[in-house]
């Protein structure tokens, strides 16, 4: 299939939203389970019922907001005008979600449910459109999978500005006072993601539009024809159990480093070189795999992890170098293999408008963010509960050698055991029904 080259420009300006979503993406992952527990004042049960409440309330707009975007049509584009709308009331709402009111314990809880919510929400508003945009950005597997290594690829720039600058901005404007420490940390990241969303918006160009639809066409009818698509199911529970694992691994870091390796002075070191290796896996990702079929590509990496995971799990906490190594290596197989999940996608999409004659980039995206959320949701949740079962105190200086076995397992073997899960999920997406899964030279 023939189309108008991409240029860097194009895929530059592409990645640029990734950047802006992964500065409060990776705040959330790195640091929202310890921010609620340790600096806001929440109970670790509280927390993760909450996780998992608000992600109910993501369910159903995260649908609905695919299907609104997919019946999008404006003179400045179908997807990307949204980035335009809510690119400042998402910066404004994520710098408020990190401020602690003066209030009650139950005021303080109700504050919390309505900010994480409120954040949410807006992020579907932008996430949603945004991932949709890629259909109507390149026609070409390989122009997509180019275009999700480099936006995989300057998300990982987004995390690594959180990783190297959140928590020494939460000392210095604190003055030791984490809870304003952690709120002008925030207004300076909001900000700062703002701004990447309006260039992001600026320059991106959907070439390939649809037109607009002339019959009407309920939410329920585009589900209906998701859910009989063995792919997209496949690819939907991926998402879930994929986020569970990330979110244990990324979740406890600075729990693992506190009281596993009491080596609190190594979380910024631990975020920093996981970042760095995610940002070079998603740019060898097009390189490694642009003539290999992607579901086996997909395959070998998460085998390759699963084994560094569980070897991690054995390695004394006084083998600083061996464990830094290893975890260098999980994250760059974890992003290596990222954009090819997120290139079958675009398949999926390809393939449903070839048997329905209708593009459904936006219900398809949004039905799998939402799988990213609700895993993320049961991830966090599960982080909760398993603390608080096994007797972790958020703010002591040292845990009960049950809290902190517990913090090993959900670092190492617990995702382990998820990552395993993940290659006999993906063996059930067909690659003999149209579906293309090898890569053709990426652009």
């Amino acid at each position: 299939m023939t189309e108008t080259t991409l240029t860097r420009a194009d895929k530059f300006g592409y990645g640029l939203g990734d950047t802006a979503c992964n500065l409060v993406w990776q705040t959330i992952i790195l640091f929202m389970a310890y921010f609620y527990t340790d600096v806001y004042g929440l109970s670790p049960a509280h927390m993760g019922t909450m996780f998992l409440a608000v992600r109910v309330i993501d369910a159903v707009f995260d649908i609905g907001m695919g299907a609104l975007a997919d019946r999008t049509r404006t003179a400045k584009g179908q997807f990307r005008p949204w980035i335009l709308w809510f690119a400042v009331p998402f910066g404004l709402v994520c710098m408020m979600t990190f401020y602690t009111p003066d209030l009650s314990y139950g005021g303080k809880l109700a504050y919390a449910y309505v900010s994480y919510a409120l954040l949410s929400l807006l992020y579907s508003t932008i996430n949603v459109p945004y991932c949709a945009m890629i259909n109507n950005l390149s026609q070409t597997s390989a122009g997509r999978v180019s275009l999700q290594s480099w936006r995989f690829a300057m998300s990982a720039c987004g995390g690594l500005i959180v990783s190297l600058a959140a928590l020494p901005l939460v000392a210095w404007l604190g003055h030791g006072n984490l809870q304003q420490g952690y709120f002008h940390a925030m207004v300076l990241i909001g900000a700062l993601g703002t701004v990447l969303l309006l260039v992001c918006y600026r320059l991106t160009h959907e070439k390939y539009i649809s037109p607009p639809e002339t019959s009407r066409v309920s939410v329920w009818q585009d589900i209906a024809v998701l859910t009989k698509s063995r792919e997209w199911l496949s690819l939907f529970i991926l998402n879930v159990v994929n986020l569970v694992a990330v979110i244990f691994k990324a979740g406890v870091v600075i729990y693992f480093c506190n009281y596993v390796l009491s080596r609190p002075d190594l979380v910024t070191t631990f975020l920093t070189v996981s970042i760095v290796a995610a940002f070079f896996g998603a740019l060898c990702s097009g390189i490694f795999f642009k003539n290999y079929d992607k579901v086996k590509g997909f395959k070998i990496c998460m085998l390759l992890e699963a084994v560094l995971l569980a070897v991690l799990y054995f390695i004394p906490a006084g083998s600083i170098a061996v464990i830094l190594a290893l975890i260098v290596a999980i994250n760059f197989i974890q992003l290596l293999a990222t954009p090819l999940q997120w290139a079958l996608l675009s398949d999926v999409v390809d393939v449903l408008e070839r048997q329905t004659g209708r593009k459904l980039s936006g219900i398809v995206f949004s039905t799998n963010l939402f799988a990213i959320k609700l895993g993320i949701a049961l991830g966090g949740a599960l982080i909760g509960w398993l603390l608080a079962w096994s007797g972790y105190t958020g703010g002591a200086t040292q845990q009960g050698a049950d809290a902190v076995h517990t913090i090993r397992l959900i670092f190492t073997l617990y995702p382990a055991l998820l990552v395993v899960a993940l290659v006999l999920i993906i063996g059930r997406y067909r690659s003999d029904n149209g579906v293309r899964t090898g890569l053709a030279k990426v652009s």
